[in-house]
């Protein structure tokens, strides 16, 4: 396999077949297109920890930028707990855990695992006990099995039975059931050791296996067992990037689930157990990312709570539930917001939440094309490469079909009005690549080529511009389809008939 080639000019795609020859770079922001001023002050929220707000027209790069924005940062170093407070259960204990703790107490869990070893290396008494050995024939089989499949014996002890007819109940028993468990899950003995001392060993079922616990296991599962009252709110071990996009309330700012018992001692759920994360906790020393952040409406004024605070209180939301009065106040949740909007929506965002923003990091508009110049055509036929690569099901595409993709980007960027430019409306431009793939795999074609582009081109219209073409024009088009009822309710009917009504009249 040739080795691939980062391409910075056009020139350099010169003697490449197909966009497999193209290199990815490994910096995700690097796979960004067009968006320079974007691109540095990502690379700056990321270092500085800045909040960003992302200005800008969909299928542009938004999330693209505040996803390697958190590829940026360095791993979290704190795990998020709380523990049940038997004082006062409705208030659990917060504990926030360093790095070290963890991997420690990681290391000691996998020391309380205890030891695989096969049925037939465990003592006989003990693999008869757990339903592994067949007391007939001496053999070995799993415990699920009651009836020894080599000789046909029940593996259970039917000895000691008063009842005349317990052997033909038995078998019966036995026919019926099959696969019932019989045994024990768990057997305690004692082993001698070399220097004279005796422990204790315990043999637990372990699928085809038998766990073996010595004595210094046994410890460590006691200790264990001491914190078996905490449950981990936010893991050390997390993804970076928390996507809170259309969330709900309690989605964004977590909850305490119900308990049907009442929190009742002995059939309840613990109250610390039913406390639910946010994803504005999970973002904790990661990214927040909210597309269309105007959408959240009043949330929005949590959000600026928890950037000014940088911690924020879960409690029960719904107050005829029995969370209502459980609450773990000051759970940290230091986030980057990269936050991102249309144009026109810019006005919804609470002033207090863009000065927030723009106080603690930057605003940006999104370009939404680019020049047309030989280092940006370079780009697009990057573009082309990472768009087949990310999809994975399609085959790549020659250098001609990438001139074709970039023929259409710069007919989109001038029926944008950048006439001399090339479309930075990513998204759309990249289902006109998967439809041509579609139609190039269909066919069993190597590659894409310059005719499955100008096929995709015509199959990948939006529906607006194939009514237009069938009917001549969308109203015409909505009095084909759309019944006498529809017209009645439909005010863009109405006002175009009138419109219509008018201009004869």
């Amino acid at each position: 396999m040739a080795k691939k080639k980062h391409v910075r000019t056009w020139d350099d795609l010169t003697g490449m077949t197909s966009t497999e020859d193209i290199a990815i770079p490994a910096d995700p922001l690097d796979r960004v297109l067009g968006q320079e001023e974007a691109i540095v002050l990502a690379k700056i929220a990321a270092i500085q920890r800045r909040h960003l707000l992302l200005v800008g027209p969909p299928g542009t790069g938004k999330s693209m930028i505040a996803q390697a924005i958190s590829l940026h940062l360095p791993k979290p170093m704190h795990e998020i707990r709380i523990v049940n407070n038997p004082e006062n259960p409705e208030r659990p204990i917060l504990e926030v855990v360093q790095e070290s703790y963890v991997l420690e107490e990681n290391k000691s869990k996998e020391g309380a695992a205890g030891e695989m070893i096969d049925p037939s290396k465990a003592p006989p008494n003990v693999a008869e006990r757990l339903g592994y050995l067949c007391k007939n024939c001496h053999k070995f089989s799993t415990y699920t099995e009651r009836m020894c499949p080599h000789c046909s014996h029940s593996k259970a002890e039917m000895g000691g039975s008063t009842n005349p007819f317990s052997d033909i109940l038995g078998g019966l028993l036995e026919s019926a059931m099959p696969q019932v468990t019989l045994g024990k899950e768990k057997v305690t003995t004692t082993r001698r050791n070399p220097d004279g001392t005796e422990e204790t060993i315990v043999f637990e079922r372990a699928g085809e296996q038998i766990r073996m616990l010595d004595q210094k296991t046994l410890e460590k599962r006691r200790e264990l067992d001491k914190t078996s009252n905490t449950k981990t709110l936010v893991k050390l071990d997390r993804n970076p990037f928390v996507l809170a996009t259309g969330a709900s309330e309690t989605e964004l700012l977590g909850d305490v689930r119900h308990d049907p018992y009442g929190g009742h001692t002995n059939l309840g759920t613990p109250a610390y157990d039913r406390v639910v994360s946010g994803s504005i906790h999970e973002a904790h020393e990661g990214v927040l990312f909210i597309d269309e952040i105007s959408h959240l409406g009043n949330l929005q004024r949590f959000i600026l709570t928890a950037m000014q605070d940088k911690k924020f209180p879960i409690a029960g939301r719904n107050p005829q539930s029995a969370g209502a009065s459980v609450k773990v106040d000051n759970v940290p949740c230091d986030f980057i917001l990269v936050a991102a909007c249309n144009i026109q929506d810019l006005e919804n965002i609470l002033s207090p939440l863009r000065s927030r923003i723009i106080g603690g990091g930057y605003e940006v508009l999104i370009d939404t094309s680019m020049p047309d110049t030989p280092e940006n055509r370079a780009r697009y036929a990057q573009f082309v490469a990472q768009e087949i690569q990310m999809d994975g099901r399609i085959p790549h595409a020659t250098i001609d079909a990438v001139g074709m993709i970039i023929d259409e980007g710069k007919a989109r960027a001038k029926a944008d009005n950048h006439p001399a430019g090339l479309t930075l409306r990513l998204r759309e431009l990249g289902g006109l690549i998967r439809a041509a793939g579609d139609i190039a795999k269909m066919e069993n074609a190597k590659l894409i080529d310059v005719d499955h582009i100008k096929r995709a081109i015509k199959r990948s219209r939006p529906a607006e511009e194939q009514i237009k073409d069938k009917y001549g024009s969308y109203m015409k088009g909505m009095s084909k389809d759309i019944s006498e009822s529809q017209k009645e309710k439909s005010p863009y009917y109405m006002h175009n008939e009138h419109v219509g009504d008018q201009m004869f009249n």
